[in-house]
């Protein structure tokens, strides 16, 4: 079973400003001769880990990963009261992916996304597919509005009642007909202790649950203020506006993809992002391979998904 490349360090970091008032950080890591990548993390707000770096052969990848917009490492940071989120899409996204390849003066890199980095991947690879010599995606998510319902409306419920009702208890019985709405509300308030508890309690029902076993440290990182504030806030816009994307917009679009060597990995028991989303894609995507893992959740770290992941970043390095 393949395991995370040993720990490494940058050797260039800095931060990009991407206009609208954002600074954007970004990182490089591996050989700066090597075959060029791009990490997008998940949430969307969720920011980059030292162990996303150790998913790519530090002798043959020249790694770029960068914390998206209001996240992170990046300013402002949404956990600011004063933090506007308006010029934070997936298309301000997809543009400041572009920027950070002409500034690395790459002519087509490895796109790798999990989670929500999946439908950042998809829809930076459907929009310049020929900047993009492979695709990686791990944990499909497409923010289409039976998957926002599932996770955080009814469905992940019916396997996790415990922890829903910590879920719900920021919000009043009679606004419970629509949660994501109800918390976007709450996110946005003018009083932080009001956003902090909605915050909390949105994050920590995602950490719950994105892995197969439960995980404190994952649980602690999920209430810590500031990252709760950032997570939850961020996903929520995108969530209230459906990713910026039309219905069903990225399987639709997926035939974009066909000239481009892809891997799609997805744990069967994927609570967050559960496996039918993964198999429309494979559907639309027959091109890309297509692994099913039967016991893993969501977390890129799950034994049987990054054994796949290291296989594929691995294999794409000798090409």
């Amino acid at each position: 079973m393949r395991t995370l490349y040993p720990p490494i360090e940058p050797y260039d970091s800095g931060m990009l400003d991407v206009g609208d008032g954002n600074r954007i950080y970004w990182e490089l890591a591996g050989n700066p001769a090597g075959k060029p990548v791009v990490f997008l993390h998940g949430g969307p707000g969720a920011g980059c880990s030292p162990d996303h770096r150790r998913l790519f052969d530090p002798q043959r990848y020249r790694v770029l990963l960068f914390d998206q917009r209001n996240c992170g490492r990046s300013t402002p940071h949404a956990s600011r009261m004063d933090t506007q989120l308006h010029a934070n899409t997936t298309w301000s996204l997809v543009g400041d992916i572009e920027r950070l390849r002409v500034m690395t003066g790459a002519d087509q890199w490895q796109v790798f996304g999990g989670s929500w980095g999946s439908a950042l991947a998809l829809a930076y690879a459907e929009q310049h597919p020929e900047r993009v010599s492979e695709i990686i995606v791990r944990g499909i998510f497409t923010l289409r509005n039976e998957e926002l319902r599932w996770f955080y409306q009814s469905g992940a419920s019916f396997l996790f009642p415990d922890v829903w009702e910590s879920y719900l208890a920021p919000i009043p019985v009679e606004e419970r007909d629509d949660l994501i709405g109800a918390y976007s509300e709450r996110l946005n308030s003018p009083d932080r202790d009001v956003r902090l508890e909605a915050a909390r309690a949105w994050s920590v029902w995602e950490g719950s649950t994105i892995t197969l076993r439960p995980d404190e440290k994952v649980r602690a990182k999920h209430a810590q203020a500031d990252y709760a504030l950032a997570f939850a806030r961020i996903e929520n816009h995108f969530f209230v506006h459906g990713g910026f994307f039309t219905p069903g917009q990225l399987i639709e679009n997926a035939g974009k993809l066909a000239a481009i060597p892809g891997v799609i990995v997805q744990g069967r028991y994927d609570v967050c992002t559960p496996a039918t989303t993964a198999f429309d894609l494979h559907r639309a995507w027959p091109e890309a391979e297509f692994h099913l893992v039967d016991d893993a959740g969501h977390a890129f770290s799950e034994p049987g998904i990054l054994h796949q992941l290291i296989e594929a970043t691995d294999r794409f390095a000798q090409d």
